[in-house]
């Protein structure tokens, strides 16, 4: 299964830790439920999207 591996600044973790305790949920299952509610219908729809975080450094994939 592939690993995305995300680098947070300080700020951007402790929003995510916030929104995950009211949640009710671990950050990494928040992570999931985020990724999984944007609808891909067409893989242009996934180049779209990620054209938006093409040479983001803090993003990395890798295959585990």
């Amino acid at each position: 299964m592939p690993v995305l591996t995300i680098r947070l600044t300080d700020e951007e973790t402790r929003i995510l830790t916030q929104r995950s305790r009211r949640a009710g949920m671990k950050k990494a299952t928040l992570v999931r439920q985020l990724i999984r509610e944007q609808p891909y219908v067409t893989a242009a729809d996934v180049l779209t999207d990620m054209g938006k975080f093409h040479g983001d450094e803090r993003l990395r994939i890798r295959r585990k």
